[in-house]
This record gives C-alpha cells, sequence and structure tokens, in this order.
C-alpha cells in the first residue's frame, strides 16, 4: 500500500494522527470502583463504558477522544471494554444508580454521578466547565 499511497499522493496514515491528549486508564476490576470514588473526591473523574462490537460505539469513542486538548490531559477517565467485564459494567450501574447503556460517559465528583450521557449525546457534555 505504501507504493500506491506515493502514487495516490497519500500521506502517511501515522503522520495524519492528531495527537490524543486522553490517557485511558483501563477499567478491569470491581476494586477500581472504589478508587474512582475515593478519586473523585479531589476530582472529576471519568468513566467510558464501550462495546467493541457495536460501530455506534465506535464512532462515538473516536469523536470522544479527538474533543480531549491539551486544557484537559489531566482529567482521568477510566475505559471500559464491557464485553469483556460485564460484572464491572453491573457493579458501575449499581454503585451509582445510572442505568446501563453503550456507550456511556459517567461523571464522577465527590462519590456521586454528577453527569451521564450515552450514544451521540456524549458529546454534549462539557468537560472543560465540570
Amino acid at each position: 500500500m505504501g507504493v500506491l499511497n506515493t502514487i495516490l499522493g497519500r500521506k502517511n496514515t501515522n503522520e495524519n494522527k492528531q495527537n490524543l491528549f486522553i490517557n485511558w486508564i483501563p477499567l478491569t476490576s470491581l476494586n477500581q470502583i472504589k478508587e474512582i470514588k475515593e478519586l473523585s473526591k479531589n476530582e472529576p473523574v471519568g468513566i467510558f463504558k464501550h462495546s467493541t462490537r457495536c460501530g455506534i460505539s465506535s464512532m462515538v469513542i473516536k469523536r470522544f477522544e479527538s474533543s480531549f486538548d491539551e486544557e484537559l490531559k489531566d482529567f482521568k477517565v477510566y475505559y471500559l471494554d464491557l464485553l469483556s467485564y460485564r460484572d464491572v459494567s453491573n457493579e458501575i450501574g449499581y454503585t451509582f444508580q445510572v442505568l446501563h447503556q453503550s456507550p456511556q460517559l459517567l461523571v464522577v465528583k465527590n462519590e456521586e454521578v454528577i453527569t451521564h450521557a450515552s450514544h451521540y449525546d456524549i458529546a454534549h457534555i462539557d468537560l472543560k466547565k465540570i
């Protein structure tokens, strides 16, 4: 493909990728829910629930990543692959009293969800104002 891209004048896809300021924290255990609640006492923390088999979820996560700029680089976001960690997803719903959806973003502050959204509504959460 490199030769074809050269002939057609396309740049290497790695060169086209923008800098992503999001630093995903894998959410893989029930104990991390306690960690999130503890961290949220000092700063807001995000939980992004993602289905790796869903086209909408793939589109939304790409938009979410591209919305992060340098101003948000310190915002902690836990990434949950809910197909692999269904028990963690269920516990998040129970702990924070939020009905499960996918994709879904929850923002936790002072041990409580202060905002959440699913699907394309995730783009409407302004993390800079939280």
